[in-house]
């Protein structure tokens, strides 16, 4: 994939944009020194050029319930390894799953997963992830305490 080209103005609409994604083109542009049209335009190109996937928002986790994370290194068997694409269509399927990468080394994955309680990731493990085919073997870790989360990039 190759980097888009942005200049120091595309710059600034991206870090305010990463800090509220709310924000309206007129107050975007007042913050830029850009008019509401020119600013709308460039941020329509930054969308249209895919380096703007999705504007969403961040949910408190922990308000909603979801208070246990834990973070799962799965090994598939050496056989299994061929069936990669496979097993991130599987994932996909489970809401718990917040990400999922494919890692190089002496695990295949890493993956993100929120539940309420550890009993519900006991049972997400027993009963589905830890029953996907090829799965040779899973690490869990629990994270204690969220030091930093951030979905803003240093630009």
């Amino acid at each position: 994939m190759q980097a888009v080209e942005i200049d120091s103005l595309d710059r600034k609409i991206l870090r305010l944009l990463q800090s509220d994604a709310s924000l309206s083109a007129t107050a975007i542009g007042e913050q830029v020194g850009l008019s509401q049209s020119p600013c709308w335009r460039r941020i329509q190109r930054l969308k249209s050029s895919g380096l703007i996937k999705e504007q969403g928002l961040v949910i408190d986790r922990k308000k909603l319930g979801f208070d246990t994370m834990v973070f799962a290194h799965v090994k598939l068997t050496a056989h299994g390894r061929s069936k990669v694409a496979e097993f991130g269509d599987t994932i996909q399927q489970f809401p718990e799953v917040m990400e999922c990468h494919l890692l190089l080394g002496h695990v295949d994955f890493l993956l993100r997963i929120v539940t309420p309680d550890l009993e519900a990731y006991e049972r997400f493990f027993f009963e589905r992830l830890s029953q996907l085919p090829d799965v040779q073997e899973v690490t869990s870790s629990i994270a204690l305490t969220e030091i930093k989360h951030t979905t803003e990039l240093p630009i």
